[in-house]
């Protein structure tokens, strides 16, 4: 199944996309959008054009497993991706997937030199972080 993943954020929203064998989480883009709703439109376009049969949200619980102020977000916008999409959207355990990917483009930035504009690509980065966990947890659980 293809499955997208989406790291919510307020001005900029990060993209992955899986493979059909659900195996690999690949960056796709990041979307530059302040209005939950236009986002959220253009996200159900990019699920639709990536034929997914499925959308993962990144829900940033705190560190102590509760809903938080950006959590809350993260709710509200698979709330809004539902109302206007036939495809299924869930929410996945996003903690830490922001600071692994900045870790992850940092290690990256050392091997390579000529790294111009990449620091948006956390985003992208981190949704792809988002989707592998959840396809690892997915898996793991259907074992």
């Amino acid at each position: 199944m293809r499955i997208l993943s989406v790291d919510f954020g307020d001005s900029h929203t990060g993209a992955a996309v899986c493979d059909e064998g659900e195996v690999l989480a690949s960056p796709l883009c990041v979307i530059s959008e302040k209005d939950m709703s236009k986002c959220a439109l253009k996200v159900a376009d990019i699920a639709a054009s990536e034929h997914a049969e499925r959308i993962v949200v990144g829900n940033p619980l705190n560190m102590n497993g509760e809903a938080g102020f950006r959590s809350r977000k993260s709710v509200k916008f698979a709330e809004t991706l539902r109302g206007i999409t036939p495809i299924e959207v869930v929410l996945h355990d996003e903690r830490g997937s922001t600071l692994d990917a900045a870790e992850m483009l940092e290690e990256s930035k050392k091997r390579k030199k000529n790294r111009h504009g990449k620091i948006k690509n956390i985003d992208a980065a981190a949704a792809a972080i988002i989707l592998q966990s959840y396809l690892r947890e997915k898996h793991y659980f259907n074992m």
